[in-house]
Order: structure tokens, then C-alpha cells, then sequence
């Protein structure tokens, strides 16, 4: 049963992807904001496919830990639901992606025209300050930002392997943090096309306070996102 409803998410999803896609092309003409509008609506459509197609719910806590207007949000990251589903709930969020995606047709041209953050792995210094500088930038628009801390997907319950992007931002922008934590790849993995009923968990937890020293910082960090995400892991299998 699980196989032959993921099968059928998996050709939905990408029929729905498709169509989305297409149904945009017109935005590149319209204000950036418009495209956020239609990455919100996909979202939930996503996650509309997901409750009616796998028996996959998703909930949000702890929203009374997220501003409406601009925010700093570090996240875990397990698949690439995490940003499909966040661009449901978030107002009007901003991603830190890598190069490589932006080289995807559709991906790459609508995070472009959604003024999303692109990095460059392999630029050390100079791509750290650009991401400094294009968060300040996207703040502006009081936009919410969100940037995994690890870089990467990671497998549920895989050593954490957090990335020094984060720290650069919240010592530079001088604001607070709010750790994201999540279940995703329980329900979702990275790899394969099966998906696992049951609640795919978003949980936003108290803010960091700005002006910690960069080693507290991150291990505050570190501990405060594997903890309730490894208590949301248990919670999901």
C-alpha cells in the first residue's frame, strides 16, 4: 500500500510541479512578491497531495516563536520537503541555497525571480561575505530568513555537521535566531520515491538572543535543534 501510494504521489507531485511551473512563467514579468504569492499556494498544494495522496499531515508549533516580519531562522534539513512546506506557513520567506540548484530549469529561474539567497560553496571568504551582505539586503522587505545549518540534507538521527554560514549572519546582522526543528525525513526521505504515513512535524523553538560569542552561539544552536528534532524523529517512527 505504501509503495503504490507513493507511486501515485510521485507522479502527482511532479504533474502539479509542472503545471505550477508553467502557470508562473508570467510572474517573471510581475514584482518579485507575486512569486512568493504562487511559492506559497504551491506549497500548500504540495502539502494538500500529501494528506490526500500518503496519509501525510503536517503541523507547525511553536509559531508564537516567529515573527511576521523579518526573522532569522536556522533549520534542520532532511529533505526537499523543508522548503516546499515552509513556503506554506512562512509570510514571506527567503531560502540560502547552493549554486548548483540555480542551474535547474524552472528551481533555478523562480528562486532567482523569488529573491532567494544563492551561495557559493566553494568561495569560502568571499561567499560568506555575500551571504552577509544579500541577508541584510532581503531584510530590508522584512522577509524571513532561512538558512539550514548544516548545508545539506541530512539523514534522520546522522551526526550533525553544522556550518559556520549561520554564525557569519547572526554576528554581522547582530539579531536573534530561531532555531527550526523537524521530523521531515522520517515521512520524507532524501532518497527514493517511498513516503511513510503519519505527522510531519515544523517546530519553531525560542530565539537565541543576539550577542553571544560565536562557539556559545553554536553550540546553543546545535543543541537546542538536535534535541527537539531527534524528540520529533522518536515521535514520528
Amino acid at each position: 500500500m505504501i509503495l503504490l501510494r507513493s507511486l501515485a504521489f510521485t507522479a502527482a507531485f511532479y504533474l502539479f510541479s509542472t503545471l505550477t511551473a508553467l502557470a508562473m512563467i508570467p510572474l517573471f514579468l510581475a514584482p518579485r512578491r507575486w512569486t512568493t504569492w504562487a511559492l506559497t499556494y504551491y506549497g500548500k498544494g504540495t502539502t494538500l497531495l500529501l494528506r490526500l495522496i500518503c496519509d501525510i499531515r503536517v503541523e507547525v508549533r511553536g509559531r508564537e516563536h516567529l515573527p511576521q516580519g523579518a526573522a532569522l531562522i536556522a533549520g534542520k534539513h532532511q529533505c526537499m520537503f523543508d522548503i516546499f512546506g515552509s513556503f506554506a506557513f512562512l509570510p514571506d520567506s527567503c531560502f540560502v541555497t547552493k549554486k548548483e540548484l540555480m542551474k535547474i530549469p524552472f528551481l533555478g529561474w523562480y528562486a532567482q525571480k523569488g529573491g532567494m539567497i544563492v551561495v557559493d560553496r566553494e568561495g569560502h571568504a568571499t561567499a560568506l561575505r555575500k551571504l552577509v551582505a544579500d541577508a541584510r539586503d532581503r531584510f530590508k522587505d522584512a522577509r524571513q530568513l532561512v538558512i539550514f545549518a548544516e548545508g545539506t540534507r541530512v539523514t534522520p538521527g546522522a551526526p550533525p555537521a553544522y556550518k559556520p554560514g549561520i554564525a557569519a549572519i547572526y554576528r554581522d546582522l547582530d539579531m536573534p535566531v530561531i532555531p527550526m526543528a523537524l521530523n521531515t525525513g522520517v515521512h520524507w526521505p532524501a532518497h527514493g520515491i517511498l513516503r511513510y504515513p503519519g505527522t510531519i512535524v515544523f517546530e519553531f523553538l525560542p530565539a537565541i538572543p543576539a550577542g553571544l560569542k560565536r562557539g556559545e552561539f553554536m553550540r546553543e544552536l546545535e543543541d537546542r535543534i538536535e534535541t527537539a528534532s531527534n524528540a520529533l524523529i522518536a515521535e514520528g517512527l
